[in-house]
């Protein structure tokens, strides 16, 4: 059932070194402030897992905090590389890191298999690409049905997912709509799901057609961080800011700089100083 701790404590009491963690969001809900938390309690050999990789893993990354990303996609979104990502990846900065890439299908049937307890999924796709030549863990069997070949991935289970959600009430009921990503199956998979939200509320209230609902019963720990999503969005609260995507490339381009930035917007920040006071640090940097 889910407690309701400080985002501290949440991180603290269900994140430690060496853990498999899947921090999704699709453009909108991206958990950046449970990141910055993660990057403050100094965690290491994380083995992080998301299907498109952008400034928050750059930023975990060039911290330190990872030995492996299974990705299926990395970039810094209508911007170009993730400059951290690929100092790390060729020339060992701060430390090596080890790839496992997917396609985005492969991805999403992964985490569906590992939120339905299956021991890996089944799809059509790989055919003509390379991809199975640099990743071993993409296999391929032969419907015992059809006689069709179809490729095979391992689920997806992490031992903690993180995401941002719009609201809880106060069972521990977690609520998100509008663009959603794997949030759910990456919930439903992991051994412990840590839920950043917007507000705490009485009640729900109405919900449109696309709402999720993940029960209490699903989530470890619910922190209450308002601007826990900034610099991407949270619908019906903040708008993403363009120009800190825009600006991080320069400023994750230089080691000393992107140390320095850190340092001063995360490692000395606070959550709720780093989502009010964003754009005029990123203006600054």
């Amino acid at each position: 059932m889910a407690r309701f701790l400080s985002l501290h404590d949440a991180i603290a009491e269900n994140l430690k070194d060496g853990d498999s963690v899947a921090m999704e969001g699709f453009t909108h809900l991206i958990p950046f402030a449970a990141a910055h938390e993660i990057i403050r309690q100094g965690r290491k050999d994380l083995a992080l897992i998301r299907m498109t990789p952008d400034v928050i893993y750059d930023q975990m990354i060039g911290m330190g905090c990872a030995r492996k990303l299974k990705f299926s996609w990395g970039g810094n979104p209508g911007v170009g590389s993730l400059h951290r990502m690929r100092d790390a990846v060729e020339n060992g900065w701060p430390h090596r890191l080890d790839l496992e890439e997917h396609s985005h299908a492969a991805m999403a049937n992964a985490f569906e298999a590992g939120a339905a307890n299956l021991p890996f999924a089944v799809l059509r796709g790989y055919i003509g690409t390379d991809l199975p030549k640099v990743n071993p863990a993409i296999k391929h069997i032969t419907c015992p049905y059809t006689g069709e070949q179809l490729a095979t991935v391992p689920a997806i289970r992490p031992d903690v997912t993180i995401i941002h959600a719009l609201k809880a009430d106060r069972k521990g009921n977690v609520w998100l709509e509008g663009i959603l990503g794997v949030q759910k199956e990456a919930a439903l998979a992991a051994k412990r799901t840590i839920v950043t939200v917007e507000e705490v509320v009485d009640d729900l209230g109405a919900r449109n057609l696309n709402s999720t609902i993940l029960p209490s019963w699903t989530v470890s720990a619910i922190a209450c961080v308002p601007g826990g999503a900034f610099p991407s969005y949270a619908q019906g609260y903040y708008k993403r800011d363009n120009a800190f995507y825009i600006g991080w490339d320069k400023i994750a381009r230089d080691r000393n700089t992107f140390l320095a930035w850190m340092k001063q917007n995360v490692l000395e920040g606070r959550p709720e100083d780093f989502a009010r006071h964003g754009r005029a640090l990123t203006a600054a940097a």
